[in-house]
């Protein structure tokens, strides 16, 4: 933190009074929001130097550019450290929301999708003008070793793990076929690589872009089909067709192309980015345990099927029948979608003494309330063989009144975050009620919370008296 704040002072003349540690995705990266009360920027530090130093490069040239990019205000002389513009908290995903949780987009929700996608024509085209690819990390174009890289990366952490049996020379016979085709194209522009929603902040209406240290020269297909297809976004087919007219007729500004033949290109691209990104779910969910990821992986198998039912792939052969087998496992049935949008709330019971509850959904827990300030039952003869969900613990605790008014404020935030929650479409939050054997106090909360949750959403609610090895669920 303090060639962060040395950083900061550095650019705007001053210490940062505030600092606020920012929820991570997948990146290495740690970010930061620092603030002297008057100005604010996005602190980052990054394992990676050559890597942190791509983003600086290619930020520098993107502002030169007038893209809607964020501006680097300074950094250190190893790149490990740097601060950047603040372009607040919500993405394009988060802004989409509830079109994405219903179906139904509304008209603000499209019309902000549609720029966006109008605005990654300017970003391919002008974003490659003048640009010196050499910074770019880890390598400067989109070639044979990438495609390779990526459809190896699909193998052994996705479709390895899914036991489905595949004769090697055969599957890389395909593979090799497969990058044949995806590079017969010369339209090279500036290939961002991971362009999806929650890449793409708003700020003051109007979308800016993130994450773009991975970018390369490469076609333009490919970032449309991240976009389009990116499988949690799970747009409809309608809307997927709106925005690829808004792209093209953007598109049509820089270079003459065949649409017939864009559409060709583009689904070849599609079913190429659909595997990549099942190698990283694969890798980030079940290798790193990252439960975004995990949650991901229905729909990618749902756009995996649409694509194969088409027909058209089956010029790889082998790839095609182990890709028809995968799909039809038992656990990327269609239901398998439905149950990983409904929020799960994690509720635990525990003693302070043997450690805070680990948040296996690998958001990095959520609130800790500590129920040591009342008065112990525990501390009672007849009470310490009992627990809070025994009825003279319980007549022990609402009698004294302290716990109930402990759980009044407990409600609100819980209904505060499960509303919001539910509104944004996010599947994981977690409570956890600590006191000091973990047997009364936290018991009685715990139980309450979930009962009270339980009966007013439409939430599922897992609840472990974690000392007791009690487990419940309610649906």
């Amino acid at each position: 933190m303090e060639e962060l704040n040395k950083l900061f002072e550095q650019h705007f003349g001053s210490q940062p009074t505030f600092t606020q540690k920012l929820k991570g995705a997948g990146s290495n990266r740690t970010y930061y929001r620092l603030s002297d009360g008057k100005n604010t920027a996005i602190g980052v530090e990054g394992e990676s130097n050559i890597e942190n130093k791509a983003f600086i490069d290619l930020a520098h040239h993107f502002s030169n550019q007038i893209l809607p990019t964020p501006k680097v205000f300074a950094y250190t002389d190893d790149y490990r450290f740097y601060i950047q513009q603040d372009l607040g908290d919500v993405s394009l995903f988060d802004y989409v929301a509830n079109g994405i949780k219903t179906g139904n987009f509304s008209p603000d929700e499209k019309k902000m999708l549609f720029k966006t996608i109008e605005l990654l024509a300017c970003m391919q085209f002008d974003g490659a003008r003048g640009l010196d690819f050499s910074v770019c990390y880890p390598q400067a174009e989109f070639d044979h070793n990438t495609v390779m890289w990526d459809l190896n990366y699909f193998k052994y952490c996705f479709l390895k793990t899914t036991g489905v049996e595949f004769f090697e020379p055969a599957l890389e016979e395909d593979f090799q076929q497969l990058a044949d085709d995806l590079l017969n194209d010369k339209t090279k522009v500036f290939l961002y690589r991971d362009f999806q929603a929650r890449n793409v902040m708003i700020k003051d209406g109007h979308p800016f872009f993130i994450d773009f240290q991975g970018g390369r020269k490469g076609p333009v297909y490919y970032d449309v089909a991240s976009f389009v297809w990116q499988a949690k976004a799970n747009y409809p087919a309608e809307l997927k067709e709106e925005l690829i007219g808004h792209y093209l007729q953007t598109l049509q500004a820089y270079i003459g192309i065949d649409e017939a033949v864009f559409r060709e290109r583009l689904n070849l691209f599609v079913f190429f980015r659909t595997l990549q990104v099942l190698g990283a779910y694969g890798f980030r969910g079940y290798f790193e345990k990252k439960s975004h990821f995990i949650e991901s992986i229905p729909f990618a198998i749902k756009n995996l099927k649409e694509l194969l039912a088409s027909g058209k792939f089956s010029v790889y052969p082998h790839l095609e029948r182990v890709l028809q087998a995968m799909c039809a496992l038992p656990q990327f049935a269609p239901q398998e979608i439905e149950l990983t949008t409904k929020l799960t709330v994690t509720i635990y019971s525990f003693s302070f003494k043997k450690g805070i509850p680990e948040d296996k959904s690998g958001n990095g827990g959520g609130y800790v309330f500590d129920c040591r300030g009342m008065d112990n039952p525990g501390r009672y003869e007849e009470y310490k063989k009992l627990t809070g969900l025994d009825k003279p613990v319980i007549d022990f605790l609402e009698k004294k009144g302290e716990i109930t008014s402990f759980l009044d404020s407990a409600y609100k935030l819980a209904d505060s975050h499960v509303s919001d929650f539910l509104k944004r479409g996010f599947t994981h939050l977690m409570f956890c009620f600590g006191c000091t054997g973990g047997q009364h106090r936290s018991v009685y909360s715990a139980q309450h919370l979930a009962e009270y949750l339980a009966s007013k959403y439409d939430v599922k609610v897992k609840l472990q008296h974690r000392e007791q090895n009690i487990y419940q669920e309610f649906n």
